[in-house]
């Protein structure tokens, strides 16, 4: 029997995450195909495709290839699944299915809302059609140009209520960027990215800490980590929901088979159990590169510790660091090596006690990573070889980072008793909050 080409069609995948979702649907030789503009003619007449998933940039190109088109791909001009049946080429969009599925997974409601959607590509095309769909009272399309663009977003749709973004802006590799500024769009209350790694964009971390207030009211997190950020109550969702749902949609096209729609939590909690660091901050001495240890061993997990990548790289203990070059210049290499490390996924990381010092170290943990704050009571934390912590302010060092530890964490661990302890009870709660 002939060997059938199954995979995702795109330009750059070195993002993506759909091999292990289909496999996991049981496609085990899905693949990624990464095609050059002047291939994809050629490639897409071949007789031994079976099933393609198409990305950017192909999602419109596509479809003057295909034989036929589905009603959803039609009515929304992008094709995101390619079915060869019989000799032919038929096009499907899946996306929206995804799409919707994402939606009602994080409680978002299109219905009578206005809604912005960055970006006007095909993923844009899906989600204009899902407004529509759902009732949607007012759609805006922001591009790079035209009437509605970026420069004026916030003057002439300061009403909007739902934002998407369909963009690839804060998607890995350059995950710095950012589409939109939610403090100057007061009245949104619901916000999807459809980019899925990292697993929180910068887009997705501002809609978290907007909606931090009003987890304080009950004393989850201290008010003084908020900083200017105390603003509303957002529903806010990534990018996975959707990539799983349609994904499935797509194998059920591909084989003329039906998915249990059970299936998708399951591949859901397993991807961003896999993909996301474990993430260990708080003051030196509190036991994270011990913890670290054990729970690299409970997770399967690479572990880093970033101190000790730091003196691998500069080639002196830290302390000689300080004494030589000052603080100043080991913050600046501890900042370029976290974002270096926290890039990757999958893994287990001891950050160095001060890392939360600064605000783009707290958000490349965050961005990848469940961050735990490791916490030891100040009286039990050792000083020897650790420059700040010798300068007999430990307590004061300690007071002034407490909110910092607190604004980069997601989860606040008692490292009380051992540290093989602690990290059973963070890997408890990783894997209860897996795909959340």
């Amino acid at each position: 029997m002939e060997q059938r080409i199954y995979g995702l069609l795109g330009r750059k995948l070195g993002h993506s995450w759909s091999v292990p979702i289909h496999r996991a649907l049981g496609c085990e030789d899905y693949r990624l195909v990464e095609l050059e503009p002047d291939s994809l003619e050629g490639f897409l007449h071949r007789e031994d495709l079976g099933g393609l998933n198409v990305t950017i940039p192909y999602k419109r190109e596509v479809m003057k290839f295909c034989d036929a088109l589905d009603p959803a791909a039609e009515r929304i001009g992008s094709v995101n699944t390619l079915v060869r049946r019989a000799g032919k080429l038929y096009g499907y969009n899946t996306d929206i299915d995804g799409f919707l599925y994402m939606l009602r997974r994080a409680s978002i409601s299109l219905r009578e809302k206005k809604v912005v959607v960055l970006g006007s590509g095909g993923a844009s095309l899906t989600a204009q059609a899902a407004a529509r769909q759902e009732g949607a009272r007012e759609i805006a399309v922001i591009s790079r140009t035209g009437p509605d663009n970026y420069q004026n977003l916030p003057e002439r749709h300061k009403d909007a209520q739902v934002l998407v973004n369909t963009t690839p802006v804060g998607m890995w590799p350059h995950m710095d960027g950012q589409p939109a500024d939610l403090r100057l769009l007061p009245a949104v209350t619901d916000v999807a990215d459809v980019v899925y790694n990292p697993g929180r964009t910068n887009l997705l971390l501002q809609a978290e800490a907007l909606d931090l207030e009003f987890r304080t009211r009950d004393g989850e997190i201290p008010l003084e980590s908020l900083g200017e950020n105390r603003v509303r109550r957002i529903r806010y969702t990534g990018g996975l929901p959707m990539l799983v749902s349609q994904a499935k949609r797509a194998e059920e096209l591909f084989f003329d088979r039906v998915i249990p729609d059970r299936e998708l939590e399951g591949i859901i909690s397993r991807l961003w159990q896999d993909q996301t660091n474990l993430v260990l901050a708080g003051m030196p001495g509190s036991g994270k590169t011990t913890a670290g240890k054990a729970l690299a061993v409970l997770s399967g997990k690479p572990f880093i510790d970033l101190d000790a990548e730091i003196v691998r790289r500069a080639g002196v203990p830290i302390p000689e660091i300080f004494a030589r070059q000052g603080e100043e210049i080991f913050r600046s290499l501890e900042s370029q090596v976290l974002a270096e490390v926290c890039g990757k996924s999958g893994q287990v990381i001891a950050t160095g006690g001060g890392a939360i010092l600064r605000p783009e170290n707290r958000t490349a943990m965050r961005r990848t990573g469940r961050v735990y704050h490791l916490h030891r009571d100040v009286r039990q934390l050792p000083t020897e070889g650790r420059p700040l912590s010798q300068s007999g302010k430990l307590e004061e060092m300690e007071r002034l980072r407490r909110p910092l530890y607190a604004a980069a964490s997601d989860v606040l661990i008692e490292n009380d008793a051992s540290a093989e302890e602690a990290a059973v009870r963070i890997w408890r709660d990783f894997c209860e909050n897996s795909g959340h």
